[in-house]
């Protein structure tokens, strides 16, 4: 080696170590952040084109086969991007499946909301794949923390054979060669750990720049290494302004790095340009530092507010007392709010990577909890509707079997007592619901319908019936009287009585008034005419007995007739008799009903007399 190799090398590594105590406060900020951008690029999720673009060329068999290869493979080649995105891609699929599944099962004629995804076997491959993934790059990791310790120790020993070597100032040529051989094994060696770098960095410039401080070396070569450097850098520092103002920061970030290993590459400069020639490099790269730090200042402000958005989601839907939702609205309300939270978070960022995950674990548990409830829920309720909905059909069919019948009173008190049933069983099923109680509602309108009618009519024939006796009233105030058409006024009077018996009922509230008013006057009449029915009816009695006394078959079946008349109207008796004892008369219309059961017991009692009597007389004729 001559002296110009010497004095080159020696120019290099002055560089070395000439840069390094003026780049290390940014080196040593820059590479903090380096460690947080990395973490965040891996985890971050692929955009939905992205994902699109990915899903078209990925199928679920083809994702779980790179997993199970990327599985396989050591932990230093594994890529945090890739198995992000193949996770993406795996979940786009999924979900695509999802919506399929959704839609075939809407289409069957079910509910939407009860929809319950089945489970997916790829899917807990996918996850066993993902934890067996995890697990090496974590080992891989411990592993690199540990080279990088031990590649810590072995700088600082040869850091220290450095400065050996720099104290022993009248032997420094001769130390030139192990000087190079170390500086060579310190550029070999790999990382150390980042809390670490910029310290060791510093101290093996300062070693090498006291290795060189005492070596002497050709001025002319020195001045021609300067110079070179002096451009090298010159280029370095043109091409860091430049990134002030680039729009994409953390790219700016990044290649402001790769200046800064090319900064430290590069030799030295001539001593009165050092300072000033690092102060523009190191300002220009406090600028574009500071823009990269108040990017991630504010992402992590942004992930902070989206952490407690997220959380305050998780925390409504988990507040949602399930044991509470009784009903279908209640349900359907509480449906609104899950899905309304999911379009919330859906335009919600990421949160911090620590709890990222943690929460959207939580937020889907949560999620399905609610819908496998709701599931359960209409599950239960269709059976029970079912049942409801056979009960409400029987109902029916007593209303049909029902709505023809003219017993009014009776047919209206089981409609209203069907009513009552009705109400007492719960819904059906809504698509069946107006159907079952439109039938069961159109039997119920048919009979009341009717019964109206029937009423209606009723009255009419009521207020008829109230016109006929009213006339018959006013036609006994003008018959006559007289001896000379006393028959004929009986004639009439009879066939009035036999009219009025015919004329069938009137309005209950005239029903008394008639009654008297009709009793009056007949009894008017039948005094003045002097018409004993007995004596009458016995006298044409009397006379028929006389025509069949010949013939005893006829007298038998005579007085088998009177026997059971005679029966009837003492049985008759009987119960007016029993009737009476539990009557209690407390108004006018009570009084005049008492009158009316008086007056017909006497007639009963007269007409059981007048039947013994025709008794006694066929059992003379039959002796």
């Amino acid at each position: 080696m001559d002296l110009r190799d010497l004095a080159q090398d020696a120019e290099k590594m002055s560089s070395d170590a000439a840069s390094t105590p003026e780049s290390s406060v940014n080196e040593e900020v820059a590479c903090g952040v380096t460690v947080e951008l990395t973490g965040y690029s891996e985890n971050a999720e692929t955009t939905t084109g992205d994902v699109a673009g990915e899903a078209k060329e990925y199928t679920k068999e083809t994702v779980i086969e790179r997993l199970v290869t990327i599985s396989e493979s050591d932990g230093s080649e594994i890529s945090r991007d890739e198995v992000s995105k193949l996770k993406q891609v795996f979940y786009n699929i999924r979900k695509n499946e999802l919506l399929a599944e959704k839609q075939a099962f809407v289409d069957q004629g079910n509910e939407e909301s009860a929809f319950a995804p089945m489970p997916d076997s790829m899917e807990q491959q996918m996850y066993e794949l993902l934890n067996i993934i995890k697990n090496k790059k974590a080992q891989y990791i411990v592993r690199l923390e540990s080279e990088r310790e031990q590649n810590l120790q072995k700088k600082q020993a040869v850091i220290a054979e450095l400065n050996s070597m720099a104290e022993d100032t009248d032997n420094v040529n001769r130390h030139y060669q192990r000087f190079r051989e170390l500086s060579q094994e310190f550029k070999e060696l790999g990382e150390v750990p980042p809390t670490a770098q910029t310290e060791i960095w510093r101290n093996y410039q300062l070693a090498v720049e006291r290795f060189y401080d005492q070596l002497k070396v050709n001025k002319d070569l020195r001045d021609y290494d300067f110079k070179k450097n002096q451009e090298i850098k010159q280029l370095l520092i043109q091409e860091a302004e430049k990134l002030e103002d680039a729009s994409d920061v953390v790219m700016a970030f990044r290649r402001l790095q790769e200046l800064h290993d090319k900064w430290r590459e590069a030799g030295p400069v001539a001593k009165e340009l050092r300072e000033e020639m690092w102060t523009r490099f190191k300002d220009v790269s406090a600028v574009v530092n500071k823009r990269y730090q108040a990017f991630f200042e504010e992402r992590k402000a942004k992930e902070s507010e989206n952490e407690q958005s997220k959380t305050a989601l998780c925390e409504l839907i988990e507040n949602i007392d399930l044991s509470s939702l009784s009903n279908h609205t209640a349900w359907e309300d509480a449906t609104k709010i899950i899905l309304k939270a999911q379009e919330d978070w859906k335009k919600l960022g990421f949160a911090s990577k620590k709890v990222n995950n943690q929460l959207f674990a939580r937020f889907r548990k949560a999620c399905d909890e609610f819908f496998a409830a709701k599931a359960q829920h209409f599950r239960s309720l269709r059976e029970t509707q079912s049942e409801n909905l056979v009960k409400k059909t029987a109902l029916c069919e007593k209303a049909e079997a029902l709505k023809d019948s003219t017993d009014w009173k009776k047919t209206a008190d089981e409609f209203v007592a069907l009513q009552k049933q009705w109400k007492a069983i719960g819904a059906v099923d809504r698509k069946q619901s107006d159907a079952i109680w439109q039938r069961f509602q159109n039997a119920a309108d048919y009979f009341f319908e009717q019964r109206k009618k029937n009423a209606s009519l009723q009255r009419k024939s009521e207020q008829a019936a109230l016109k006929v006796k009213q006339g018959i009233i006013e036609e006994l105030k003008q018959l006559s009287l007289e001896a000379t058409d006393r028959e004929s006024s009986i004639a009439r009077y009879r066939q009035l009585q036999s009219e009025w018996n015919k004329a069938g009922h009137v309005p209950f509230r005239d029903k008394e008034r008639i009654y008297e008013a009709y009793r009056s006057e007949a009894n008017r009449v039948f005094d003045a005419l002097d018409m004993n029915r007995h004596k009458s009816g016995m006298a044409n009695f009397v006379s028929g007995i006389e025509e069949m006394s010949d013939d005893k078959n006829r007298l038998f079946r005579e007085r088998e007739r009177i026997a059971r008349a005679l029966e009837q109207k003492r049985a008759e008796m009987k119960t007016y008799q029993n009737n009476l004892g539990f009557f209690n008369v407390k108004s006018s219309s009570g009084n005049s009903i008492m009158r009316d059961m008086e007056r017909r017991m006497k007639r009963i009692n007269d007409d059981v007399s007048s039947l013994e009597e025709k008794l006694r007389l066929i059992d003379s004729k039959i002796k």
